[in-house]
């Protein structure tokens, strides 16, 4: 099995949306990742291929000297397989490599998986937005990782 790490295209598309609505209750449209990819120039795409398959995906800003991940999600048939933290390692890298020295993201408080994740990278919560979240109006956990080092 080939496994790859790389940058997201057009032609990725449907199955970025798929793993998104799969994902979150309150998944982003389709014409968002679009946009993404063709008009938005501080955006970063990455996605997991399994021989062909996309099987994780994350979308990131790059804004000054910030990298802010503003999606990532596996497919939950490949969950628990290290893939989102391949993603967000790679992320975060790329992100050094072009000059970012911090992170933030937000997640909402009850994804405990990936709150652990992003405590395994050194993030740390940095604040709350009470209510972000329209569809159940949980909380989102704003956090920060200050030093990028991976």
């Amino acid at each position: 099995m080939s496994v790859t790490l790389r940058k997201m295209t057009l032609d990725d598309l449907e199955q970025v949306v798929a793993i998104d609505q799969v994902s979150f209750s309150l998944p982003w449209p389709p014409r968002s990742f679009r946009f993404e990819l063709t008009d938005n120039p501080a955006s970063r795409c990455w996605v997991v291929d399994m021989d062909g398959l996309v099987v994780g995906m994350v979308v990131a800003w790059l804004i000054v000297d910030e990298i802010h991940i503003a999606t990532i999600a596996t497919h939950p048939d490949f969950r628990k397989q290290g893939i989102g933290e391949k993603l967000l390692s790679h992320t975060l890298q790329s992100a050094k490599d072009e000059g970012a020295v911090s992170s933030f993201l937000e997640v909402r408080e009850g994804n405990a998986a990936a709150i652990m994740m992003y405590h395994k990278f050194g993030y740390v919560e940095s604040g709350r937005r009470a209510g972000y979240y329209k569809d159940n109006d949980e909380d989102a956990i704003l956090m920060t990782l200050t030093m990028l080092t991976r």
